[in-house]
């Protein structure tokens, strides 16, 4: 976060109003729903289980939930603008603020999962004890969040001037989400968070993408959806943003994004979470 006279922008960067956040949850699927959905089966997501998708976003884990509790369990997805998700596509859609709004039928989920959510939240615990209050005694939370500061390169692979513009763009990205309240150092903090939320057996695991077509697409969506924010704040310019959309179509770079760190644990039944 900027000090000094700059006071922090308001709202999430990469909201849900434009039409490259459509995009970016197609690729966001391609890259790492195999990630998420290996973790709901050893979680034991199966038939007839209640699950909540929290800050959904995007249709893709939603249906997967879905197909994976059939016609007796239930799938609830939530977001601040659910306008991606689909009504009577299997599961519930219901607008829900994490960190403002009370959990929603508290006590009762087998599975509360989020994927890239917290990191833009202010009240992250808050957040995180919402969800856990959601859960059934013996009930699992997962939570997937990036940690840009792992790894903050775009190319990892520093070795011409493409590649360093990239570079310097993913840089100029980072600012802003830290100027709207992003803490770009979470991803390795949820094992901590979700212990001092009041669960047990609590374990993680790190997925790195490493280049391809589904990484250059995200990174094009993901230019495109903050453009005119680099432009208003001076830390890019429209020559500069041109260039780098350009390398990336004519398939130049090899781009890469930040480890997504998952991490879940268990609401114990002797000593629920409750909210604070």
């Amino acid at each position: 976060m900027l000090g000094g006279e700059t006071a922090p922008a308001r709202g999430y960067l990469l909201d849900n109003a434009r039409a490259e956040a459509g995009e970016r949850f197609v690729w966001l699927a391609e890259l790492f729903d195999g990630v998420t959905r290996g973790h709901f089966d050893r979680l034991g997501v199966r038939v007839g289980s209640r699950c909540w998708e929290v800050g959904a976003g995007g249709r893709s884990i939603p249906e997967a939930l879905a197909a994976a509790v059939g016609p007796t369990g239930h799938v609830l997805a939530t977001d601040i603008d659910p306008s991606w998700l689909k009504a009577g596509g299997g599961y519930e859609v219901r607008r829900h603020d994490v960190a403002a709004d009370p959990p929603p039928e508290p006590g009762t989920f087998d599975l509360v999962h989020a994927r890239l959510v917290l990191v833009h939240v202010p009240d992250r615990a808050r957040a995180l004890a919402t969800m856990a209050a959601a859960l059934r005694p013996g009930g699992w939370l997962l939570v997937e969040d990036a940690d840009t500061a792992l790894q903050p390169l775009a190319c990892l692979d520093d070795s011409g001037p493409a590649q360093r513009r990239a570079n310097r763009l993913r840089e100029a990205v980072r600012e802003l989400l830290t100027r709207r309240g992003a803490d770009l150092r979470y991803g390795r903090t949820l094992p901590r968070a979700l212990r001092e939320a009041g669960l047990v057996d609590v374990a993680a695991a790190g997925s790195f993408p490493v280049g391809g077509p589904a990484c250059d697409r995200l990174e094009a969506a993901t230019i495109r959806h903050v453009r005119g924010e680099l432009l208003a704040a001076g830390l890019a310019d429209d020559a500069e943003i041109d260039a780098h959309l350009a390398a990336i179509h004519a398939g130049k770079l090899d781009l890469t994004l930040a480890p997504l760190i998952s991490a879940w644990g268990r609401r114990p039944a002797e000593h629920p979470p409750t909210l604070g």
